[in-house]
């Protein structure tokens, strides 16, 4: 999607009336570091360190659509229990989320728990009710379904087979679709012909396969699984998101076309589905075509699974992944301070350890690489910081640098162990350092720890200063000096 297009489409969206109704969970996120096994089972034990709690499911769409810039209603059933107050809390927290929630006494509020360590799920625990709902809470989910379909320009229905998606909840849907709206079901039922003639029922290709008893892994097989779909429901249009292979959209009368979103590095899938709903159908309220909206809604979940948890996406986060997109991988590493704070509160967020050197890089030798190869053996993430012009001239005199910083800046980031350049224009990269805050600080052997700009400060946060190695006989300077000879 073009930076024009998508800024076009976030205007539009800005404010867009979108319903989001279903089941509702809360999602908790246990954190903690492993650094043992238990002698009492051959389990890692894993020491607590924060906790965060959120909105789940369909609770998670409409976050989504808030955070995308939309106003979202929310309907849905808890129980009358801790959890089920904590998501009304949860809620209220939420500046541009409406809640139309229904209250079912002696109900188990749907919660996943899942505890994670170094960005890695070890566990997730599930609490939650299995029993439909009593006649009375029905009657009363449906009337603020009804309620919170009123003036929406979208329809998001969420069924995770929780109870909460009644016949009368459907009827609900569709009576704020006569209205105007666009209805999109979220299902992972294997009965599709109980949501009516929704515009898009959206399962993923394994929810598709289930549904259809077709296998779904080849884009013949899945146009194949569609097209049962569409026979097995009244669904106007089946889409399935196929994660990393993208999206397919079967319409009926049409044939399927297939979408496919930009390569990005996978972190964590959860809420995926969600960031998809909500993006389509926040693209579609406002305005879009399907095409657009589809686009969107990639952009959008290609964001989240970069992240930890149950994540949403920032208009400021799509933009900034489409104008990425667009880049050649190396450019797409060259990044303002700015961007490198994001960076480092993300790497951060999923436990990586950041790394952080600097240096004046001119012209490029063994010995760089040898000892930027080392600096990112020992972390995860390494970010350079590459003197700008002028402040190589004040460090190395006249005649340098031999590169400008646009030339030094491309072909560091073509190396594999770098994983962020970010130019800086004082004589020392302390201001870089404060804002990255890296648990690890590398210069070379020809330093001592004492003299390394940075490091008291990368020590006092509890951080490593490290000294590389150097590669005898490789430098910038006796390059140049080679090359100077070898012109006389």
């Amino acid at each position: 999607m073009d930076l024009s297009a998508l800024d076009q489409l976030l205007a539009k969206a800005a404010g867009a009336r979108v319903a989001c109704v279903g089941d509702l969970m809360v999602d908790r996120f246990v954190y903690g570091e492993v650094s043992r096994i238990s002698p009492e089972a051959p389990i890692p034990v894993l020491l607590r360190q924060r906790e965060e709690t959120m909105l789940g499911a369909a609770g998670n769409v409409a976050r989504n659509v808030a955070a995308l810039g939309g106003l979202a209603t929310l309907a849905g059933m808890v129980g009358d229990d801790g959890p089920g107050h904590e998501a009304l809390g949860l809620i209220g927290a939420e500046g541009s989320i409406e809640g139309y929630l229904a209250t079912e006494p002696g109900r188990q509020t749907t919660v996943k728990t899942r505890f994670v360590t170094a960005g890695q799920q070890l566990l997730r625990l599930d609490a939650e009710a299995q029993g439909p709902l009593a006649p009375e809470s029905a009657d009363r989910l449906a009337r603020e379904a009804a309620n919170a379909g009123r003036d929406a320009r979208a329809i998001l229905l969420s069924d995770y087979g929780k109870g909460a998606v009644t016949d009368a909840v459907i009827a609900a849907c569709h009576a704020a679709r006569r209205a105007g709206a666009v209805l999109i079901v979220d299902t992972k039922a294997r009965d599709l012909v109980r949501y009516g003639p929704a515009d898009i029922l959206k399962p993923n290709a394994a929810e598709l396969a289930r549904a259809t008893d077709l296998p779904t892994e080849t884009d013949a097989e899945i146009e194949a699984a569609l097209a049962r779909a569409l026979e097995l429901s009244e669904a106007r249009s089946i889409l399935v998101t196929r994660a990393a292979k993208g999206i397919s959209l079967a319409a009926r009368g049409g044939e399927v076309r297939h979408f496919r979103g930009a390569s990005r590095e996978v972190f964590d899938v959860s809420g995926a589905g969600d960031t998809t709903l909500a993006a389509l159908g926040l693209a579609l309220a406002a305005g879009g075509d399907i095409a657009e909206a589809i686009a969107f809604a990639l952009l959008a979940s290609g964001v989240v699974v970069g992240n930890v948890g149950t994540a949403t996406a920032t208009p400021a986060e799509l933009v900034e992944a489409a104008r990425t997109a667009r880049m050649a991988p190396a450019e797409a590493k060259i990044a303002t301070a700015a961007r490198m704070a994001e960076e480092v509160a993300r790497w951060r967020a999923r436990g990586l350890r950041v790394g952080f050197t600097n240096g004046c890089f001119d012209v490029l030798h063994r010995g760089h690489v040898a000892y930027l190869t080392q600096a990112r053996a020992w972390c995860d993430r390494l970010i350079v910081g590459l003197n700008s012009d002028r402040s190589v001239r004040a460090l190395k005199g006249d005649g340098r640098p031999v590169n400008d910083l646009d030339s030094r800046a491309m072909v560091l980031a073509g190396l594999s162990p770098v994983d962020l350049v970010v130019p800086f224009d004082e004589d020392t990269p302390l201001r870089l350092i404060e804002a990255a805050r890296p648990d690890l600080l590398v210069k070379g052997a020809d330093y001592t720890v004492e003299g390394v700009v940075g490091a008291d400060l990368v020590a006092g946060w509890g951080g490593e200063v490290k000294l590389a190695p150097i590669v005898e006989g490789f430098s910038t300077t006796a390059a140049i000096a080679r090359m100077k000879e070898g012109a006389k």
